[in-house]
């Protein structure tokens, strides 16, 4: 097959006249030179004269349709090429006539660059052309064809700030990159938006490394290749060509140690801070990402890391966190991670102190015994931690197995005594709901400290149950809404504080009660002190201290429960209400003591060791969920689901309830009542009405947000025992 191209007519003479001026000089060179012993002439090198006569006009076969494509090769370009003095032949080895074969092997570049060409000849993209690999890249992919210029001039398709584009050719094609398996698909996207290629593109900082910096020039090999610049066991050393004093920390350290000893668990540059997505160290993405890279060979670690402060602070993801919570590296390093036997470790017993200072200044030893690793379950390593949480376990799922058998009987009896007597039943609740005689059940001082009983409940459950269930995608968004880990951890200490102030308001109340009272427990006859009437005060039925009396109450209720016995009578406090009451001193001792001390573990420490922190923390978290699920669920249907009640019991808005709810349901009261002669001052005397409705909203406002919490804390842990 002889080349045809494309060409302007007046082509034709001039090479016809070419060719016989030669022949006409070998004629008469051979007629001068007859007889004498001459050397056979060398083949004609084709001048590169004769090569554009073809290929300077070169087109694209054309198609059916489709407008013709110039692909020749400019005189003038090529002759400004770092070739241009060359003959064309020069590269183009197999030819020595024109015209030649239209099928030709490529430009021998080993002629000259038989050093690059021998490196390329075991680089991965030369041994994909021995596969078949067409597409895999050659010289000229990289460096250009008849238009090359040197390396280091600026248009060069492989100058370093044209390199990434190049590379991207075939690394950031999506086809190219599944066909051939390349890795990372958009290599060379990721590489521009990292440290390195921001520095190189957007900074003009030439030293800044690019593509062939750490896989190699012509010698890019695959990574699992032994002689490869990114193979696991010379990643340390091609960074370090840049970062040598990092290199030498990084050697000396744990991990540099395994690899020396060619232990491949040891982790490289690459596992941590990733190959082309490298970022600064000191953004908070990094960081959070940080110790998913340590959790790679740290599982059992990052596990108990993630159930402290810093872990659940750090898996929210917020972009205050790099700030606020410590990392894995912040402890135990970055390159220099070292046993905690070994003194240039950060965490040994000679720097502890310093490293846990970093972020809690003026801490002393005691702070450090603190166990950020701690599981609660090993009871050969955390023997007290273990105990401690065995039992909070055991009284979450006790009480909630318990009061949640005793709300079901209830919900049934309820239910069954509606379905048999609907009539009578709705007429009592129409009727104790428009019953005009209305008597005070708590006192405007009452209603005050049960509203910020409600508002600092719900403040603190919204803050604190996104770390308890950190795991969750509504945690995010909770705490993205508030605003990070720094705000909600104010919110919930503001929380705290109004928690303590009403309590304090209530004991002050108590106390002001049983000293006005003081007369009550003195004989009028004698004049003495008698200790049965000063306990008939603090367990008397006027009393929220719980007394024989509510085990009486709460054995009848089970009677009526199974239709054994009659609805039992109550007095002013039935025997739910004061667990409740006996709940909220409860929790505010166990809540709020667990939770000083995580508030203020540098104060504590002084006088308790550093493990007490853990211990607190399971029962801050533990006594947290205890008391949401309760209030959420028992205490709303005691004062809300139940059919009576239901939708709401407004009682503590109004502080007023009706005569025949008293009747109904608390006639101790309203005998004694009668019976002492004070009836009358439990008269109503405040206008409701006008109220209403502004408290109804707010009572519903509360409540709905209980529900919500409720399914939120239903549906994540139900997420985790699914995992």
């Amino acid at each position: 097959m002889v080349l045809r191209r494309v060409k302007l007519s007046s082509s034709v003479p001039t090479r016809l006249a070419r060719r016989l001026t030669g022949l006409f000089l070998l004629l008469a060179a051979s007629a001068f030179g007859a007889g004498s012993p001459v050397a056979p002439a060398k083949p004609p090198v084709v001048p590169n004269t004769e090569c554009l006569d073809c290929h300077e006009a070169e087109f694209k076969p054309l198609k059916k349709g489709q407008a013709p494509e110039w692909i020749g090769v400019r005189s003038a370009i090529f002759a400004k090429s770092v070739h241009g003095k060359l003959n064309c032949v020069d590269c183009h080895v197999t030819i020595t006539e024109t015209p030649h074969d239209s099928k030709l092997p490529p430009a021998q570049c080993a002629t000259c660059h038989s050093k690059e060409s021998t490196q390329y000849a075991t680089s991965i993209h030369s041994v994909s052309h021995q596969m078949g690999g067409n597409d895999a890249a050659s010289c000229a992919s990289c460096h250009g064809k008849h238009d090359m210029v040197p390396v280091k001039q600026l248009d060069s398709p492989v100058f370093k700030l044209n390199l990434a584009k190049t590379c991207g050719t075939c690394h950031d094609d999506n086809k190219l990159t599944s066909e051939y398996r390349m890795g990372q698909n958009k290599a060379a996207g990721h590489y521009l938006d990292s440290i390195h290629g921001r520095a190189l593109m957007k900074m003009g900082l030439i030293v800044a490394p690019s593509c062939n910096d750490c896989h190699g020039v012509h010698d890019i090999k695959r990574s699992i290749d032994k002689n490869s610049h990114s193979n696991h066991a010379n990643i340390a050393a091609s960074c370090g060509k840049c970062h040598v004093g990092i290199e030498e920390t990084y050697n000396a350290s744990v991990h540099g140690q395994l690899l020396v000893k060619g232990d491949k668990r040891g982790p490289v540059c690459t596992d941590c801070h990733s190959a082309h997505d490298i970022e600064k160290p000191a953004t908070a993405h990094f960081k959070s990402l940080s110790d998913l890279s340590c959790g790679k060979c740290h599982q059992d670690r990052l596990e108990h890391y993630r159930e402290t402060y810093h872990g659940k602070a750090m898996a929210l993801g917020q972009p205050n966190v790099a700030s606020e919570v410590a990392a894995c590296y912040d402890c135990h390093g970055h390159h220099d991670v070292f046993p905690v036997s070994d003194p240039r470790s950060r965490l040994s017993k000679d720097r502890i102190v310093a490293t846990c200072s970093q972020c809690h200044p003026g801490v002393n030893e005691q702070f450090t015994k603190y166990q950020p690793h701690a599981n609660p379950l090993d009871k050969a390593n955390y023997p007290i931690l273990n105990k401690v949480f065995l039992f909070m376990t055991a009284l979450l799922i006790g009480t909630f197995a318990f009061f949640g058998l005793h709300t079901l009987f209830w919900l049934f009896r309820s239910i069954y005594l509606f379905l048999t007597d609907s009539k009578t039943f709705r007429e009592a609740v129409i009727k104790q709901n428009a019953d005009d005689v209305q008597y005070t059940r708590f006192t405007p001082f009452e209603r005050f400290l049960h509203m910020l009983v409600v508002t600092s409940f719900l403040l603190l459950v919204i803050t604190g149950m996104p770390l308890k269930f950190y795991y969750t995608d509504w945690a995010k968004v909770i705490f993205h809404f508030i605003g990070g880990a720094g705000v909600a951890r104010s919110l919930h200490h503001f929380g705290a504080i109004i928690t303590f102030t009403y309590f304090a308001l209530h004991l002050g109340e108590i106390v002001t009660m049983l000293w006005r009272r003081r007369g009550l427990i003195r004989n009028p006859a004698t004049g003495k002190i008698e200790p049965f009437r000063f306990l008939r005060a603090v367990f008397g039925p006027d009393s929220m201290v719980p007394s024989f009396q509510d085990l009486r109450d709460f054995v009848a209720h089970q009677k009526w429960f199974f239709g054994k016995g009659p609805r039992p009578q109550f007095d002013r406090w039935t025997y739910w209400e004061r667990f409740d009451y006996f709940a909220v001193f409860w929790g505010v001792f166990m809540i709020g003591v667990s939770g000083l001390i995580l508030w203020f573990p540098k104060f504590f420490t002084l006088f308790l060791p550093g493990w007490m922190i853990n211990i607190a923390h399971v029962i801050h978290s533990d006594e947290a969920l205890l008391a949401a699920g309760f209030i959420f669920t028992f205490h709303f249907f005691n004062t809300h689901f139940r059919i009576e009640k239901f939708p709401m019991d407004t009682v503590i808005f109004s502080g007023r309830i009706s005569q025949t709810e008293m009747l109904h349901e608390r006639k101790r009261w309203y005998d004694r009542l009668v019976a002492d002669n004070r009836l009358k001052d439990y008269a109503v005397k405040d206008e409701w009405e006008g109220r209403k409705k502004v408290a109804k909203a707010i009572g519903f406002l509360f409540f709905g947000t209980g529900l919500v919490l409720l399914v939120l804390i239903v549906y994540a842990m139900m997420s985790r025992l699914g995992h």
